[in-house]
C-alpha cells in the first residue's frame, strides 16, 4: 500500500462521502445493510436477494460496457474485429507514408491533357512519344553526318567509357545493354564514331591496342586534315551505319557479308522483348565477330535488359551501358539553349509549350557566367525539383528540362507555365512506357516461338510482354513495400492481364525466371535497405521504390485515363488487394483507388467504392472509407464525396451505414463537425445501437483533428448531460474508448502533427500535454466515466493504462501528459478513491506490480489542484523545490453523473 506523502498511510477503506451518490453494488450492499438492522429478518432476506439480482444485473452491464469500449468496430466475421482493432495503428501509418506517394505532382486533375506525341527541343532533340519504337526505315540505313556531328558536340561519357571502348576495339563486337531512353543507343553511336576513322570507306590504318587510330590521318571533305566524315549520298556518311536486325538473329554475319562494306561500323538495336530461342547465343556472336574482323569493321547490338538477354550479357561480347552524368549532361545543355536566340511563334499558331527553344544551328557565341548560374539555381529550386519529380533525368529529359529552364529565362515561359511543363516529364515517362504494349501481346507469334496459331503469342510470350507493365503499375501502387511484395503482386496483375487478353485459354506462370535487376532498370526503381512492420514489429527488409515521387500517380494516370481496356483486370486486381491482411498493403491499394477515382468518379464508385462498402468484409468497408478520404483530398471531388458519405449515413444497409460511420471519422468527411458528430450520434443509436463501437471510434478520431478536439469535448459532455440513454451510452463508449486509445491507432500526420512524438501514449495524457486547454475538459470527462457504475470498471481499467504507460521501465514516457491530467481530474480528496483503487490493484498485481515508490508517486500526483503544492514538481523529478498551487480562478466545473442526468455537482 503506497504511503501518503503528507505521513499516512492511503487507507484500505474507501472513505465514505455523505449526500452523495451511492453508486454500482458497493452502494447497494450498504443500503441493504442499514435497511435490514430496522426491519424483520425476512425482509432482510427478501431484500439480499434483491439485492443480488441488482448486484448481477449491475455486472452484467459493466462487463456490456467494457466489451463495447474494448472493440472499437463492432463485431466481425471469425474475429475479424480484433484483428482489425489491432492493426489500426498499422493502418494510420501506412497511410500517412503512403499519401506523400502521391504529393509530388499535386492535383493530377490539374493537367489539361496528359497525352503526349511530339517535343521539339532546339536543334538537339526530336522526341517522338507516339508510337514508342522507331521503324524499321529510321533503324535503317547511313548514320546522318549531321547526326554524328551533334553527337561529337553535345555527348557526355560515361564512367566506364574507355573500358567500352577497348572492349569493342578488342572484340569488334559488344553487346549493350540497358533500358531504353538510358543514353544507350547514343553510347553506341559514340564508341563507332571513335573507331571508325574520319576517312572513306577504303581500308586504312587499323588503331592500335588503346583504340586510337594509327597511321596517316585521313583527309576530311574539304581535303584538309580529319575534321570530319565525308559525304556519302544526301548529307550522310557511310562508315556508321544502322542496320535493321532480320528475322533470323543467329545469322548476323550476313549484315557484313552480304555488302561490300570495309572500315564501317554498324549499330543493331534488338527488338525488346525477344524469348531466348530467337536471339543469337555465343556462338552466333562468334562468327559475326570473326566477319567483323575480316572486314576490318565494328558493330554494337543494344539490347533491352531482361530475363532473357542475361546470358549475353554476362558473356564475352556483355556488359551494361552506364548512363551519362546527368549534372554534367545539364550544363552542356544549358549553354546549347541559352545561346539559341529566342523564337517567335507564327500568329495564330496558338499556345507555344516550348517557345524560345528555337530550332537551327546555334550560334558560336560565350554565355554569360551568371546566366549559367542563375539557370543552375533555377534548376535546383525546390519547387522545380518538386515539380520533375525524377531523381534522376535521363539524356532526353534533361534535353527537355534545359529547353525549360531557357525559355523560364529569357521571358518566354512564365513561373507557373514553367513548373507546369516540368510536371509533364515523369507523364512522358509513363506514356513511352505502355504505349503499343497490347500490340506486342497480340502481335503474331515469330516461328522460332512455337506459337499456337498464326495470329496469337503463346501464353508464356505474352506474359513476358506484358510482366513489366504490371511491375510498373504494382510499383505505383505499393512502393514503399518489400520487393517480394510487390513481385507476387505484378505476378498477379500479369495473369489477370493475360487472361484479359486471351481468356479462352489459362495462363501459364514461370516459375524461375524472374529478373529482379531488369525489373528495377525497366521501371526507374532502386531497392534500399529499410524496415517494416510485421505483427507490429519492424524488421529489415529491403524495399522497393520508384526513383522519382511523381511516377507513381503519373502510371496510374497513364494506365487509368488511356488504356480503358485494362481497367477490369487492375479492378480485379485491387479487390484482391483489398483482402490482403497486412495492413500495408490493402491501405497502400485504398490510396491508389483513392487516386483513381479522382481520374473517373464515376467508373471507381460503380467498380470499386459501391461494392467494397457494402461488402460483408470489415477490412473491405476500411478499404473503401480510406479511399473515399484520398478521393476528397482532391477538391473537385471533396463534395461528392461529402454527399455520398450522407447518403450511406441514412440508408437502411447497415454495411453502408457502417463505412459512412468510417468516412465520418477522417476530416474531409463533412463540411463541419458538428455536422460529423450528428451523423455519428445517428448511426450510434439506430438500430438499438449495433454500430455503436464504430461510431464512437470515429468521434475519437475527430478529436485528434487540432481544429475539432474541443468541439467534440463539448459534444461528448452534451451527450452524457443527455437524458436519452441510447445517447448516454455513446458519450461514455466514447470516453472510455478516448482513454484507452493509443495516438498511433487514430493519428493523422496532417491534422495532429504535435501528436507525432507521442505516438506510444494514451490519447488523453498526449492531448493533456501538447494542447494544455484540453486538460479540464478530458478531466471532466473521465471523471464522468469514472463515477457511473456501468462504466465505471473499464474506466478504472483506462486509468490503470495510463499509471503503467507514464513511465517505460525506469524512464518516464507519457508522465508529462499524467502530469498535466490527473491534477485536474482530483479536484477534492473524495476524487483520490478511484486513484486509490487503481493503485491497490498494481501493488497487488501478481504478474507485473508495481513498486512501493511508483505507488506513492502516483498518489502524490493524485494530490487536489488546490492543495499546498502542485504534481508538475513532484512528477517531473527536475524541480527540486515545491511551490503551493494557486487557487483555482474561473467558474466551477460541472462534472455529470450520467446515469442522473439532472444531478450534477460543482
Amino acid at each position: 500500500m503506497p504511503d501518503d506523502p503528507d505521513g499516512g498511510a492511503v487507507e484500505a477503506q474507501r472513505p465514505h462521502r455523505g449526500g452523495e451518490h451511492v453508486e454500482g453494488a458497493e452502494g447497494a450492499r450498504e443500503q441493504g445493510e442499514g435497511r435490514g438492522a430496522d426491519q424483520g429478518e425476512g425482509q432482510g432476506r427478501d431484500e439480499g436477494r434483491d439485492g443480488k439480482v441488482e448486484q448481477a444485473e449491475a455486472e452484467r452491464e459493466a462487463d456490456r460496457f467494457r466489451e463495447l469500449a474494448r472493440k472499437p468496430l463492432g463485431e466481425g466475421q471469425d474475429g475479424e474485429a480484433d484483428e482489425q482493432a489491432a492493426d489500426m495503428a498499422a493502418a494510420s501509418r501506412a497511410r500517412s507514408s503512403t499519401r506523400a506517394s502521391f504529393r509530388a505532382g499535386g492535383d493530377l486533375n490539374s493537367f489539361v491533357s496528359s497525352v503526349f506525341h511530339r517535343a521539339q527541343i532546339g536543334d538537339v532533340f526530336n522526341l517522338n512519344l507516339g508510337a514508342g519504337r522507331p521503324s524499321a526505315a529510321a533503324r535503317s540505313g547511313p548514320v546522318p553526318a549531321e547526326e554524328l556531328r551533334r553527337l561529337r558536340r553535345y555527348y557526355e561519357e560515361p564512367q566506364g567509357y574507355l573500358t567500352l571502348r577497348r572492349m569493342l576495339h578488342a572484340n569488334r563486337l559488344l553487346l549493350l545493354g540497358a533500358a531504353p531512353g538510358t543514353g544507350r543507343t547514343s553510347t553506341a553511336l559514340a564508341l563507332l564514331d571513335d573507331l571508325t576513322p574520319h576517312r572513306t570507306a577504303a581500308p586504312g590504318p587499323r588503331p592500335d591496342a588503346s583504340g586510337e587510330p594509327a597511321g596517316a590521318a585521313a583527309t576530311d571533305d574539304a581535303g584538309g586534315a580529319s575534321g570530319g566524315p565525308l559525304p556519302d549520298g544526301e548529307g550522310s556518311t557511310a562508315r556508321v551505319r544502322r542496320v535493321e536486325p532480320g528475322a533470323d538473329l543467329t545469322a548476323l554475319d550476313r549484315t557484313v557479308l552480304d555488302g561490300d562494306h570495309r572500315g564501317v561500323g554498324f549499330l543493331l538495336e534488338l527488338p525488346a522483348g525477344l524469348p531466348s530461342s530467337a536471339l543469337p547465343n555465343e556462338v552466333h556472336l562468334d562468327v559475326f565477330a570473326a566477319a567483323l574482323a575480316r572486314r576490318d569493321c565494328y558493330a554494337v547490338l543494344v539490347v533491352t535488359v531482361g530475363a532473357a538477354v542475361v546470358p549475353l550479357l554476362g558473356g564475352r561480347y556483355g556488359t551494361t551501358c552506364p548512363p551519362p552524368p546527368a549534372s554534367a549532361l545539364l550544363e552542356s545543355r544549358l549553354r546549347e539553349q541559352l545561346r539559341q536566340p529566342p523564337a517567335v511563334p507564327p500568329t495564330g499558331a496558338g499556345p507555344q509549350p516550348h517557345v524560345g527553344m528555337a530550332a537551327g544551328p546555334a550560334p558560336e557565341e560565350p554565355v554569360p557566367p551568371e546566366l549559367l548560374r542563375e539557370a543552375a539555381a533555377l534548376a535546383e529550386d525546390p519547387e522545380v525539383l518538386a515539380a520533375v519529380g525524377l531523381d534522376e533525368l535521363r539524356p532526353a529529359e534533361v534535353g527537355l528540362l534545359a529547353g525549360l529552364l531557357a525559355g523560364h529565362l529569357r521571358g518566354s515561359l512564365t513561373r507557373r507555365q514553367l513548373l507546369d511543363e516540368c510536371r509533364t516529364l515523369s507523364l512522358r515517362q509513363a506514356q513511352e512506357w505502355f504505349a503499343g504494349l497490347d500490340r506486342d501481346a497480340t502481335a503474331p507469334g515469330r516461328a522460332a516461338d512455337s506459337a499456337p496459331g498464326p495470329d496469337r503469342l503463346p501464353h508464356h510470350r505474352t506474359a513476358d510482354v506484358l510482366h513489366p507493365a504490371a511491375f510498373r503499375v504494382a510499383l505505383a501502387v505499393l512502393g514503399g513495400l518489400t520487393y517480394s511484395t510487390v513481385s507476387l503482386a505484378a505476378h498477379t496483375l500479369t495473369w489477370e492481364l493475360s487472361m484479359e487478353t486471351d481468356p479462352e485459354r489459362t495462363p501459364s506462370r514461370p516459375l524461375f525466371s524472374d529478373d529482379p535487376e531488369s525489373d528495377l532498370l525497366l521501371s526507374r526503381a532502386e531497392v534500399r535497405e529499410g524496415v517494416t512492420e510485421t505483427a507490429g514489429i519492424e524488421v529489415p527488409a529491403r524495399l522497393v521504390g520508384y526513383r522519382g515521387g511523381a511516377l507513381p500517380g503519373a502510371v496510374l494516370a497513364e494506365v487509368w485515363d488511356r488504356h480503358h481496356a485494362a481497367r477490369a483486370p487492375i479492378v480485379r486486381w485491387l479487390r484482391q488487394l483489398a483482402d490482403d491482411p497486412r495492413p500495408q498493403v490493402w491501405v497502400r491499394a485504398a490510396v491508389a483507388v483513392g487516386e483513381l477515382c479522382a481520374r473517373d468518379f464515376d467508373h471507381g464508385h460503380e467498380e470499386l467504392l459501391r461494392p467494397l462498402a457494402g461488402a460483408a468484409s470489415l477490412r473491405r468497408r476500411l478499404f473503401a472509407a480510406t479511399a473515399l478520404d484520398q478521393a476528397a483530398r482532391h477538391d473537385r471531388y471533396r463534395e461528392p464525396v461529402r454527399a455520398l458519405i450522407e447518403d450511406w449515413s441514412g440508408t437502411e444497409s447497415a454495411a453502408l451505414r457502417w463505412t459512412a460511420a468510417m468516412g465520418l471519422g477522417y476530416p474531409r468527411g463533412a463540411r463541419r463537425t458538428s455536422a460529423a458528430l450528428d451523423r455519428l450520434a445517428g448511426i450510434a443509436v439506430r438500430g438499438e445501437g449495433a454500430q455503436l463501437p464504430v461510431a464512437s471510434f470515429n468521434v475519437i478520431r475527430l478529436a485528434v483533428d487540432a481544429d475539432s478536439s474541443l468541439a467534440v469535448l463539448r459534444r461528448l459532455h452534451a451527450w452524457t448531460s443527455d437524458r436519452r440513454p441510447s445517447h448516454q451510452d455513446l458519450g461514455l463508449v466514447a470516453i472510455v474508448r478516448l482513454a484507452l486509445t493509443e495516438v498511433a491507432e487514430v493519428w493523422d500526420d496532417e491534422t495532429a502533427a504535435d501528436l507525432a512524438d507521442r505516438l506510444d501514449w494514451p490519447l488523453p495524457l498526449a492531448l493533456a500535454d501538447a494542447r494544455p486547454a484540453l486538460a479540464e475538459p478530458l478531466a471532466d470527462l473521465m471523471w464522468t466515466a469514472l463515477h457511473t457504475p456501468r462504466s465505471r470498471d473499464a474506466a478504472l481499467d483506462a486509468l490503470e493504462h495510463w499509471f503503467r504507460a507514464a513511465w517505460a521501465g525506469d524512464r518516464p514516457k507519457a508522465l508529462p501528459g499524467l502530469t498535466a491530467l490527473l491534477p485536474a481530474l482530483v479536484t477534492r480528496e473524495g476524487d483520490r478513491r478511484p486513484v486509490r483503487q487503481v493503485v491497490e490493484r498494481m501493488l497487488q498485481d501478481e504478474d507485473d506490480p508495481i513498486s512501493r515508490a511508483r505507488a506513492s508517486e502516483l498518489w502524490r500526483l493524485a494530490r487536489p489542484a488546490a492543495g499546498p503544492a502542485t504534481a508538475t514538481t513532484t512528477a517531473t523529478a527536475t524541480t527540486a523545490t515545491e511551490e503551493p498551487a494557486p487557487p483555482r480562478s474561473g467558474p466551477p466545473r460541472l462534472r455529470v453523473h450520467a446515469d442522473h442526468p439532472g444531478g450534477r455537482r460543482p
